[in-house]
């Protein structure tokens, strides 16, 4: 790059000269004032002028922040100087030594080149007219007199100032010397330079000179309070040494002040909310005044310490990448795209707003289906810290809150317990089993999690123990639960609820291959010598297990390892393949039994669906009608009062439409009806029962047969409406279970097919229906049916436990 060339001249009584422009600082003619210049441009006018006749040009700009100042961020005058000395202390710094020469305007400003060039007119101050003399003596008088008190209150002033400006009367040396020596802000310099007469310049200076003894005067006011307060903390000081002088002489000394002294520079370095700050430098404050054996000491550093321990401005950076989170998901987990779907589209939106806050996420699911494992996901494919804490059982509101530190023993709650431990302050916190808390009279920690859980409050939350607002709202919470309907109310409104459903038979033999098998294998020692085929692990899960998730498949396949571990150690063998026949060595006779329903066409019997909290199961229902009886109706099997409800119902519906199915009305009235629900031992309730009731009745009382291979779940009304229910997720995975080709479905329940498994809509066949007419139409096999001659007409027990008669169904279309 070509230098820029030099123009110093002078034209018309206007000089071009290379300009420095100054943050903070303003020159005055007929002073020496060095100064340091670290921009390229500023070098590069110094040099300029060096090679040219020393001349340059100094003017301030108005805000120091500005990097490259145009015109307009320049004040109009400035100084023309010579450069004396250029001392280079660096590429990036360069000392300079300069004499102020004269006052000049600025006039046009050259940015574009290597440096700064300037045209300016010299502008010299009018002096006084003689009319204005002795007005002007008055001022100089003024100004010394001002200066005197000045003086009193900034005695620093080197001693040659001080003389030259009290021994000079020269109006124009004091209007020049005294801005530029004296400590102003360089924007009153800058106004007395822009002065253009000597007597506006008088009066600005006297005017900012008594400006400055009024603060000065304010300022010594302010020490001397300071001072008598140092005074009496010298004398506390002095008193505190004494004290810890005796306590050496006794033999118990020791140093709280020194540590009270770390504990303050700790605080500091924290940056807290000064209330919070004035509450913990108390603390310390209360520290160093105790005696070393003081027993309160042990309370006050524990309580320092937990504070300290906080990760108050410690956060992680969240990685949000879609494609990394679902990789994270599908390599930590087999199935649940309905699942991983919902947290990726949580991801998403947090990717598009950062400060999405508050978002609290509950899974909810029966036992082993991977609630706990996917939270601890969702935290590894952000990136953030993990911590987990378990709420079944926690009775006590100061489980959550903490305790209040004047109890011995006092601590803080779980909530800032999982914050310390997981030391950042944007963790995911796992609520485990949140459904499962109790109250009692301490306290509801179900309402203190009101505040832990609400994005408005969290912010500050402030924990009984700490006593101080700790932030909270940048924490993922993710609870879990087995029965939402054991989370109150005003606690569930605030969480967003992910069901996660049981799992089907592939899905428990794939994470048994992927996860629970490899990850045994290694626990065992077992890896390369003991293999396990398909046909093995589908032995295990449907001969062994019965569950909505994979807890019991994983214990049953570690039995299985341990006992081929045995083997090898003994020495029987090297190597061990287990196939389905071995399982049955190893393990002994098959656990899990068909479970108790109709598995043939017959009078009487209805299968019925049920939801638990630990997934859905079949529920069959008997229905005999005892002759020469009085009309009694008989309710057993251990069920709850809307069960029993339901079952009138029923027996009303049946007496109303008796003669649409052929019943005989004397029988209500000679005959005794028994209803009852096998595995009496099991407490049965709910609504969802309706239907199946009802189907059983009308069949055992008209002998028409039910159909087998069908299930069916509803709510009935007095009129024979089919009403909704709850569950059909889990209930349907039961009946999928159990190979059952059909369900009847209420109608009002259509939509919730859109979450069932599509495995399950594949082989299952749903059919809504509105009224129990339909149900009926569906479920009994009517003379005109092929199936009528061949069924039953006298229900036995044998037939609920026939699980070798059932003939498997070819799967039909979702309906």
């Amino acid at each position: 790059m070509s230098e820029q060339k030099v123009r110093i001249r002078t034209t018309r009584n206007v000089m071009h000269l290379p300009t420095v422009a100054l943050r903070g600082l303003v020159v005055f003619p007929n002073n020496i004032v060095h100064f340091e210049v670290g921009r390229q441009k500023s070098i590069a006018a110094i040099e300029a002028a060096m090679r040219a006749n020393s001349k340059i040009f100094l003017i301030a700009q108005k805000e120091t922040e500005t990097e490259e100042p145009s015109a307009k961020d320049l004040y109009a005058y400035g100084v023309i100087a010579e450069i004396k000395q250029v001392l280079r202390v660096s590429e990036d710094l360069v000392k300079v030594l300069v004499e102020g020469e004269n006052r000049a305007k600025l006039l046009e400003l050259d940015t574009s080149g290597k440096f700064l060039q300037a045209e300016v007119r010299p502008a010299p101050v009018r002096g006084i007219a003689s009319d204005k003399y002795i007005q002007g003596e008055a001022l100089i008088r003024s100004i010394k007199e001002c200066f005197e008190d000045y003086l009193s209150f900034s005695p620093q002033i080197s001693k040659d100032v001080v003389y030259n400006i009290v021994s000079s009367d020269d109006p124009l040396f004091l209007s020049e010397y005294m801005p530029a020596n004296l400590l102003l802000k360089y924007e009153d310099k800058q106004t007395i330079l822009n002065e253009s007469s000597l007597l506006g310049r008088l009066e600005k200076l006297l005017v900012l000179l008594r400006q400055e003894c009024d603060v000065l005067a304010i300022e010594k006011e302010l020490d001397d309070k300071v001072n008598v307060q140092m005074d009496k903390n010298q004398r506390d000081y002095y008193l505190r040494e004494q004290m810890h002088v005796i306590s050496e002489e006794l033999g118990d000394a020791e140093d709280t002040r020194a540590e009270a002294d770390t504990y303050a520079q700790k605080i500091k370095e924290l940056k807290l909310e000064p209330a919070s700050e004035e509450k913990l430098f108390k603390e310390c404050d209360r520290l160093s005044k105790m005696a070393g054996n003081q027993a309160e000491i042990s309370v006050i550093r524990s309580y320092l310490d937990t504070v300290l321990a906080l990760p108050w401005h410690t956060t992680t950076q969240d990685d949000l990448d879609q494609a990394h989170a679902r990789k994270v998901l599908d390599h930590d987990h087999y199935g649940l795209e309905k699942v991983k779907e919902r947290i990726l589209e949580i991801l998403a939106v947090r990717k598009l707003n950062n400060d999405v806050k508050g978002q609290i996420i509950c899974l909810v699911g029966p036992p082993g289906v991977g609630k706990t494992s996917i939270a601890r996901s969702v935290a590894d494919c952000m990136g953030r810290k993990f911590a987990r804490m378990s709420l079944g059982g926690v009775h006590d509101e100061a489980e959550i809150r903490g305790h209040r530190r004047t109890y011995i023993g006092a601590m803080p709650g779980r909530i800032i317990s999982a914050v310390t431990s997981a030391k950042s302050s944007n963790p995911v916190i796992l609520l485990d089993e949140i459904d499962k808390l109790a109250g009692d009279y301490r306290g509801d920690p179900s309402s203190a999690l009101l505040e832990v859980l609400d994005p408005e409050q969290n912010r500050t939350f402030k924990d009984n123990y700490l006593d101080i607002p700790f932030d909270l709202s940048q924490v993922l919470f993710i609870t879990t639960a087995n029965d939402a309907s054991h989370i109150p109310g005003p606690l569930y409104d605030r969480m967003d609820v992910i069901e996660l459903p049981s799992y089907t038979r592939v899905e428990k033999y794939n994470i048994a291959k992927r996860h629970l098998l490899p990850k045994q294998l290694k626990n065992n020692g077992l890896e390369g010598k003991v293999s396990l085929n398909s046909s093995a692990l589908y032995e295990i899960i449907d001969g062994y297990t019965r569950e909505a998730g994979v807890r019991t498949l994983e214990r049953t396949i570690t039995s299985v390892l341990r006992k081929c571990a045995q083997k090898i150690a003994a020495g029987q063998t090297e190597k061990v393949s287990v196939n389905a026949a071995m399982v049955k060595e190893l393990l002994g006779p098959e656990k899990v039994k068909p479970t108790f329903i109709s598995r043939a066409d017959a009078v009487g019997i209805a299968n019925g669906l049920a939801w638990t909290s630990v997934g859905g199961e079949m529920l069959p229902v008997e229905v005999s009608v005892v002759p020469n009886g009085s009309g009694k109706i008989e309710l057993t099997g251990s069920l709850g009062d809307v069960m029993k409800e339901s079952a009138r119902l029923a027996v009303t519906y049946a007496r109303v439409h008796a003669k649409t199915y052929g019943i005989d009305p004397e029988q209500f009235k000679n005959c005794d009806i028994h209803i009852h629900a096998p595995e009496g031992a099991v407490p049965k309730d709910g609504p969802s029962a309706g239907v199946t009731l009802t189907t059983a009745l009308i069949s055992a009382l008209s002998g028409h047969p039910v159909r087998h291979d069908l299930a069916m779940t509803g709510e009935i009304t007095l009129h024979g409406n089919v009403l909704p229910i709850g569950g059909l997720k889990e209930k349907s995975m039961a009946a999928f279970r159990e190979g059952i080709s059909t369900v009847l479905i209420p109608k009002d329940n259509e939509p919730d097919l859109f979450e069932v498994d599509e495995e399950v809509k594949k082989a299952v066949r749903f059919i809504p229906v509105s009224d129990l007419s339909q149900v009926l139409k569906h479920a009994l096999i009517m003379p005109s049916h092929p199936a009528f001659r061949t069924a039953r007409t006298v229900p036995k027990a044998t037939q609920l436990i026939a699980a070798e008669e059932s003939a498997a169904k070819e799967p039909a279309p979702i309906m």
